[in-house]
């Protein structure tokens, strides 16, 4: 561990931070798997991980981590990427909103779809199953673990929307909030000039990548 520490402000510098405009300026790293969606659209996650892995089926190490971690801490769950268990449900949900948790990222399966939106709890998953999980084997909690083919290490920000979850780094944190606001003013910049009647082609310089493949197409 380092003595890194995600503070109030530097949270703050992300509240409006999209998980695409974050992969995009670390270089389009740190995306999980695109089948990890939240449970209901409109549903956000932002908070610094707290790291757990579920056997296949067994969900005895996430209520572990439910009572280990922080106020404001994301749960996320190594689960195999197993759909077919629904490993958190409105039970775990109402324990985790008591608690001030920011939101669950699981790389398997929930249940309870319907009760966790009311509650209000944000869940991204893998799947939604109704089938029940045991609770008989602890495994690895807030160790770096591998969910949905990235990397995540305890105290890494996590960044989930309607697109999908982004990991950063903790020693990338400072700058990547750096880079993604230069990358939204830039963003908005585009937008105003596509209004004014640009197009994608002019702005993106698109004449220039056809030369450089050899192409003879122009517009």
């Amino acid at each position: 561990m380092t003595d890194f520490a995600l503070t109030p402000e530097l949270l703050a510098r992300y509240e409006t931070v999209t998980a695409a405009t974050a992969h995009e300026a670390m270089g389009r790293k740190g995306a999980l798997d695109s089948a990890i969606k939240p449970i209901r659209s409109g549903m956000r996650v932002l908070g610094p991980a707290f790291t757990c892995v579920c056997p296949p089926g067994d969900n005895l190490t996430l209520h572990a981590a439910l009572k280990l971690a922080k106020p404001g801490d994301v749960l996320v769950c190594a689960a195999a990427g197993f759909t077919e268990q629904g490993l958190f449900g409105d039970v775990m949900a109402s324990a985790a909103k008591g608690k001030g948790l920011a939101g669950l990222i699981v790389d398997g399966g929930v249940r309870d779809a319907s009760d966790i939106h009311k509650i209000g709890f944000p869940v991204f998953s893998r799947s939604i199953s109704i089938k029940g999980a045991v609770k008989e084997t602890l495994g690895p909690l807030n160790e770096p673990i591998v969910v949905g083919g990235e990397l995540v290490s305890p105290g890494d920000l996590i960044i989930g929307d309607d697109d999908g979850v982004v990991v950063i780094p903790k020693a990338l944190i400072a700058e990547t909030a750096d880079a993604c606001l230069e990358r939204e003013q830039k963003e908005i910049r585009f937008r105003e000039a596509l209004l004014q009647g640009n197009t994608t082609w002019e702005m993106l310089n698109l004449n220039a990548l056809m030369e450089k493949k050899g192409s003879a197409f122009r517009l």
